[in-house]
């Protein structure tokens, strides 16, 4: 296991870049985890470096092509810092940005409180506990070079790629007997192009990637809390974005949210 002092120089190299707005090849041998664990033990540091309690939790890497494409064998978590959330219709630099990318999402905001335990929560366990669904957008992005070539442990310590986000408007509508799967969810960029896809994108299911956070993270140790919101991947492919471009995501009967870009 990576030695604590280890992991958080490893964060505080990462927090660096970030702030910087500059990349690294990859985590220097003597720091760079090995397994997904000690991927998530210097991702944890992260909050070392925010002055808010945590915002909530997003998953990468939620479709095959999605995992393919940055190699690695299943879905990652990581936190959303509260200091990153985008007002609705707010604007976006991209003077930094790696990945240059809009996923539009469902986002789930809890209403109580999920313990780690030994016996897995079902899906219907962790549907109960979702207070509100919002449609949202996220805005990811890495530090490393090629961050298709560092693996999942690295790209778990990198926060599994999360950055900005936007969190639109809770649903109004009864929404519990939506089957989110087969929902159609659109994306549309200032005139230039669409995009269409459904939940079935997310793990097959955006509640079954919800679950499947929820119990990734109680392996952890970690617990789901109220008011913690989380995004479950992209519905669509993920849309290149250039400055200029305003970004609508439209959920049908969950809403719409918007973000433009300089």
């Amino acid at each position: 296991m990576l030695d604590p002092e280890k992991a958080r120089a490893a964060s505080q190299l990462l927090v660096g870049h970030w702030d910087k707005g500059t990349r690294l090849h990859a985590i220097p041998e003597e720091l760079r985890p090995q397994t997904r664990i000690e991927g998530y033990a210097i991702q944890s540091h992260v909050m070392d470096h925010s002055a808010s309690p945590l915002f909530g939790w997003k998953i990468a890497a939620t479709s095959l092509a999605g995992q393919r494409h940055i190699n690695v064998d299943g879905p990652m978590a990581g936190r959303l810092l509260a200091e990153k959330a985008v007002e609705i219709g707010g604007a976006v630099s991209l003077a930094t940005s790696r990945m240059r990318v809009a996923e539009i999402e469902f986002a789930f905001r809890f209403g109580r409180r999920l313990p780690p335990r030994s016996a897995p929560y079902d899906i219907a366990e962790v549907m109960d506990a979702v207070a509100t669904v919002h449609p949202a957008i996220e805005i990811p992005d890495s530090r490393y070079d090629d961050f298709c070539a560092v693996g999942a442990p690295q790209l778990i310590a990198d926060n599994a790629c999360a950055n900005l986000f936007v969190i639109g408007e809770a649903v109004e509508d009864d929404w519990r007997d939506v089957d989110l799967a087969q929902h159609p969810v659109g994306a549309f960029v200032s005139g230039k192009s669409e995009h269409n896809g459904t939940g079935a994108a997310v793990l097959g299911d955006p509640r079954i990637a919800l679950a499947w956070i929820v119990n990734e993270l109680s392996g952890l140790g970690i617990a789901l809390q109220p008011g913690q919101v989380v995004i479950t991947g992209t519905c669509v492919t993920p849309i290149s974005v250039e400055a200029g471009d305003e970004v609508t995501g439209d959920l049908g009967r969950f809403g719409r949210v918007s973000v433009s870009f300089v």
